[in-house]
């Protein structure tokens, strides 16, 4: 059974792994293609956000005369992305580190030691069947040891500094907005994406019509590559099939 499914598994992995390759093949000699512009809502599969959401307050419509304008946040209008399809700019700017350190070391050892001067008067019967004789004071003799000692590190810095359009995709019941944003940039045959989506508030966008990463709720930021420099600096697809499946 578990053959079977190796082999289904491995089935799979080569016909994905066939479907890039021809993929691969074809852009030969001119590079990755660029996706074409299409809705951003539909990056990560295009799922509207649902979340439990309060009760929305309803203002009354401003009169005739008045001179404040329904919905509006300043009185001579707000430049900033508000509706559907409005865009703004997302500043992304990460600067981790972290460094941790552990080590461990443990020992134990134990020992015992047993007399059986008498075991229901055939201690002679026993000397006469073990080949060595039969010695009560040293009947029993246990001992054991056990050590183990373990060392390990963390080093990681990264820092990024980016920024992208973003459009929005949909208006939560209580005014979030839910943004969306892609940016593909090629250089010769290697191909840079940045993807970022998430949940921001209105009052978060700046009066120039950005917003710093750090405000954006369920952010999901993906910064790679993909072409002839990417390839070299991935393991195959063999090796890493093999990595999952071996079980050693």
């Amino acid at each position: 059974m578990i053959a079977r499914l190796v082999l289904v598994a491995l089935v799979a992995v080569s016909a994905s792994a066939c479907a890039l390759q021809r993929e691969r093949l074809s852009e030969i000699g001119s590079g990755p293609r660029l996706s074409p512009v299409e809705d951003p809502s539909v990056i990560y599969g295009g799922q509207p956000v649902l979340m439990p959401m309060p009760v929305a307050a309803h203002a009354g419509d401003a009169s005739a005369n008045s001179l404040w304008k329904t919905g509006a946040r300043t009185f001579f209008g707000d430049p900033r992305a508000s509706a559907i399809g409005d865009i703004l700019t997302v500043e992304i700017a990460i600067q981790d580190k972290a460094s941790v350190s552990n080590t461990t070391n443990r020992s134990r050892s134990s020992s015992e030691d047993a007399d059986l001067n008498a075991f229901l008067g055939l201690e002679n019967s026993l000397g006469q069947l073990l080949p060595g004789g039969f010695d009560p004071s040293a009947a029993v003799d246990l001992s054991s040891s056990a050590s183990a000692s373990g060392q390990g590190s963390v080093d990681r810095s990264e820092t990024i500094n980016l920024t992208v359009a973003a459009v929005i995709t949909q208006v939560l019941p209580n005014g979030n907005l839910v943004i969306a944003g892609r940016q593909q940039v090629r250089i010769n045959h290697e191909m840079r994406e940045l993807l970022i989506t998430g949940v921001a508030r209105p009052e978060d966008i700046t009066s120039e019509n950005t917003i710093a990463h750090t405000k954006i709720a369920e952010a999901r930021i993906s910064y790679g590559g993909r072409g002839v420099i990417s390839d070299v600096q991935s393991p195959r697809y063999g090796q890493q099939a093999a990595e999952i499946l071996l079980p050693f």
